[in-house]
C-alpha cells in the first residue's frame, strides 16, 4: 500500500526529474517491452488478493456457511469494486458542465464510497461510546451505510464530463463502465479467482491448470477469437478476465498451499514456493519474445514475473512475520494491512481534497525543486495517509465489502 501510494504521488512529479526506472515502463517507452518495479505494484495487489481467498472463503465455508450466500457474498464485493472503480476512472467532472464544483464533486464520491462500505465497532469503550451496544455500533454503521450509497448513486447521476459524458442515465438505463478502473480490474480478478476456488476447493494441481488456461485467453483474444462475442464487449476476456485473473490464481495457488495438511512445515512451503518462482520466471522467459511484457497489455510474460517477483517477496515477509517474527516488522505493518481500502480511497481523495482547498499549487510546487524533494513528499505523503488509516482502524472504524 506504501508504494502504491508513493507510486501515485510521484506520478505528478515532473517527468525531467524522475528517473526512468520510478516511473511505469509504458510512460517513458510507449511501443516498448519491458517494466520498472513500478510495474509491479498494481499486479501484486493482485497477487495478495487470490493468496487470501483460501483463507477468507475457506473460513466461511468451514463454518457450514451455505453455498448460496457464499457466491452472494462473492458477487456483492464484485459489484462494490466495479462501481467504485467506475466512478474514479472518470476522475474531476467539468465544473461547468456540472454547475458546481468538479473537485468536490471528487471529495465527495471518495467520502461516499468510504461511508458506503464502512463498519464503527469501537475498540476501547469510552464514555461516548459504552452509550451504544455492539447492535447500536451496527445499526448506527448501517445507516452510515445507506447514506454512502445512496450519495454514490446521486454523485454518479449528476456527474457531467467536459463533452458532457455521463456515468449513469436512467431513460434509458446506461453505465458507462470505461475500463472499470484500478479496483473494477482487481474486482473482476477476484470473481475469477473466487469461482476457481469454489469449484476445485484447494486442488493445487487444478489450479494451476486454470492458471495457464486463462493465460491461453490472452493468446486467444490476440488472434481474434472473442471479437464478436457479447461478453469480450462488456470486459476484456483475454487481458481482463485471463492474464489479469491469472495472476490472482497464482496467488491462489499459493494460498492453497498455506491451508492445505501437507504443507505445514516450512521446507514442504519453501520447495513449493521455490518451484512455483522458478516455473513462472522460466515461463516468462519463454513468452517473452512473443508478446514482450507490457503492463497495459496484460501480457503473459509480465503477468508471471509480477507473479514470480511477488512470491518471493511474499515468502520473505512470511518467514520475518510469521514463522520468526522481527516483532519491529510485523507490529509495524500488520496495522497498515488491516484497512488497505480506506487508505487507497484517502489516497485517491487527497489531489481533489487539495484543489477544493486551493492547496493543490502549493503541494505541487513541493516536488518542483529535484528528485529529493519529489521522493520525500511522495514518501511522506504515503507515510502519513497509513498513519491516518491506521489511527482511524485503531478506533474501530474500517471498510469491509
Amino acid at each position: 500500500m506504501f508504494m502504491m501510494i508513493f507510486v501515485n504521488d510521484l506520478a505528478g512529479a515532473p517527468k525531467q526529474i524522475v528517473p526512468d526506472w520510478l516511473v511505469h515502463f509504458s510512460d517513458r517507452h510507449p511501443k516498448g517491452s519491458g517494466m520498472t518495479f513500478v510495474d509491479l505494484v498494481f499486479p501484486a495487489f493482485i497477487f495478495i488478493l487470490g493468496l487470501s481467498i483460501p483463507l477468507a472463503l475457506g473460513s466461511r465455508l468451514s463454518q457450514g456457511e451455505p453455498i448460496w450466500k457464499t457466491v452472494s457474498h462473492i458477487v456483492a464485493r464484485t459489484m462494490s469494486l466495479l462501481a467504485v472503480g467506475i466512478l474514479m476512472v472518470h476522475e474531476t467532472p467539468s465544473s461547468d458542465a456540472l454547475g458546481w464544483s468538479g473537485p468536490l464533486w471528487c471529495t465527495l464520491m471518495y467520502l461516499a464510497a468510504i461511508l458506503a462500505f464502512c463498519t464503527v465497532s469501537p475498540r476501547r469503550s469510552t464514555a461516548i461510546t459504552a452509550k451504544l451496544d455492539w447492535n447500536g455500533w451496527r445499526i448506527f454503521s448501517l445507516c452510515l451505510r445507506v447514506v454512502g450509497l445512496a450519495a454514490l448513486l446521486c454523485l454518479a447521476l449528476v456527474f457531467r464530463g467536459a463533452k458532457d459524458q455521463r456515468i449513469l442515465t436512467l431513460a434509458p438505463l446506461h453505465v458507462d463502465t470505461s475500463w472499470y478502473g484500478i479496483l473494477g480490474l482487481i474486482g473482476w480478478a477476484y470473481l475469477v479467482a473466487s469461482t476457481v476456488h469454489l469449484v476445485f476447493r484447494g486442488r493445487r494441481t487444478a489450479i494451476l491448470g486454470c492458471m495457464a488456461l486463462l493465460l491461453c485467453l490472452f493468446a486467444a483474444g490476440r488472434n481474434h477469437l472473442f471479437d464478436h462475442f457479447w461478453l469480450n464487449d462488456l470486459v476484456g476476456i483475454g487481458g481482463t478476465l485471463g492474464s489479469q485473473s491469472a495472476i490472482a490464481i497464482g496467488g491462489l495457488l499459493i494460498g492453497s498451499m498455506l491451508v492445505a495438511a501437507d504443507m505445514t512445515d516450512l521446507k514442504a512451503r519453501a520447495g513449493f514456493t521455490g518451484w512455483f518462482i522458478a516455473g513462472c520466471a522460466a515461463a516468462a522467459l519463454l513468452l517473452s519474445p512473443v508478446y514482450g511484457i507490457s503492463k497495459n497489455s496484460a501480457t503473459p510474460s509480465w503477468c508471471l514475473w509480477a507473479c514470480a517477483v511477488t512470491a518471493t517477496f511474499w515468502f520473505l515477509f512470511h518467514l520475518i512475520c510469521d514463522v520468526h517474527p522481527v516483532k519491529f516488522v510485523s507490529r509495524t505493518l500488520a496495522p497498515a494491512g488491516q484497512n488497505v481500502l480506506l487508505a487507497y480511497l484517502l489516497s485517491e481523495m487527497l489531489p481533489g481534497l487539495l484543489d477544493l482547498l486551493h492547496l493543490g499549487n502549493g503541494y505541487e510546487s513541493l516536488s518542483q525543486a529535484s528528485l529529493i524533494c519529489a521522493l520525500a513528499r511522495s514518501a511522506g505523503c504515503a507515510a502519513l495517509i497509513l498513519f491516518a488509516t491506521c489511527g482511524l482502524n485503531r478506533i474501530g472504524f474500517r471498510l469491509k465489502l
